[in-house]
């Protein structure tokens, strides 16, 4: 299990790191509909992979 949550948590940094990038991406007016879809792709694994952790915790 603890193998599962490292993972995890692996995964969860890489995903900060990706949004962060992502929202550097945005122009500050007009988002572009593949940036702004990139980033909720991303968000919304977060979320789950932060559910999951949460669950193992």
């Amino acid at each position: 299990m603890s193998n599962e949550i490292e993972r995890i948590q692996s995964r969860l940094q890489q995903l900060e790191e990706e949004i962060a990038e992502t929202l550097r991406r945005l122009p500050a007016h007009s988002a572009k509909p593949p940036v702004m879809i990139d980033l909720l792709e991303l968000e919304d694994e977060r979320d789950v992979l932060v559910k999951r952790l949460e669950e193992l915790l």
